[in-house]
């Protein structure tokens, strides 16, 4: 890609305001979370869906992997909930991996939405480099890092060396992204899940399912959020003895 091709590309992305400060994607043509509460559909799919936070009341390290940082809305409300309800000696590695890093500003407006996140907004975008690209590997706490790796997903992950107790799957619409919910990319996720860990999406297409299910989950259907018919979580089963 030439440097006038990759300069169209972003600015293709450039970011609309709606209704405020509802950020929207100009390139995929859809909304970055839920126009209901993103907050409370992250607590819905993402963390019900991966069994959270009951799983976190155990020693070491719990690793979440994620398609799609955006706004930074889940990781902030999953450092939110950890701080109240994780085992005390307990740490959280949040791994995103994101084409489109935003900016420190951009990131501020999208999550002044919730005065609850106030805490962890503002002391993420103090934190966040002025250039975000490559890897960015912030040590947010003594007990929670953040890893966002900047670039597309699927080659970054292949070659990616860390396993992930549990996945937030949130890439744009399948119907508007497919790239993000691939054959492929379904099957990086699943080798960079260990035994036993979890997935969940607020995706419910047909094509999702499937490549779930190709690359080795096992796939369950549950209610969506705020209306929504349905929503997908799974399990990466045990390996036999």
């Amino acid at each position: 890609m030439t440097n006038s091709e990759e300069t169209s590309r972003e600015a293709d992305n450039a970011l609309q305001w709606r209704e405020g400060d509802m950020p929207y994607s100009s390139l995929f043509g859809d909304h970055f979370y839920c126009q209901t509460d993103g907050r409370l559909e992250c607590g819905h799919v993402f963390l019900a869906g991966n069994g959270l936070p009951e799983r976190w009341q155990r020693e070491g390290v719990f690793r979440i992997g994620e398609l799609g940082f955006g706004t930074a809305l889940n990781f902030c409300e999953t450092w939110r909930q950890w701080q109240h309800l994780a085992a005390s000696d307990s740490q959280l590695h949040f791994t995103s991996f994101e084409l489109y890093p935003m900016q420190a500003e951009e990131i501020d407006r999208a999550l002044s939405h919730w005065p609850e996140l106030d805490r962890e907004r503002q002391a993420l975008v103090t934190l966040w480099p002025k250039t975000p690209a490559g890897i960015i590997d912030l040590a947010i706490t003594d007990r929670v890092r953040l890893t966002v790796v900047c670039g597309q997903a699927l080659a970054n992950l292949v070659s990616y060396t860390e396993m992930f107790d549990a996945w937030f799957l949130d890439g744009f619409a399948p119907s508007r992204n497919p790239d993000m919910w691939s054959p492929e990319l379904m099957q990086a996720v699943y080798d960079h899940t260990s035994d036993g860990g979890t997935f969940a999406t607020y995706a419910a297409a047909g094509f999702v399912r499937r490549n779930l299910h190709a690359a080795g989950f096992n796939v369950e259907r549950r209610p969506g959020f705020a209306g929504k018919r349905e929503m997908l979580c799974g399990i990466r089963p045990a390996s036999a003895a």
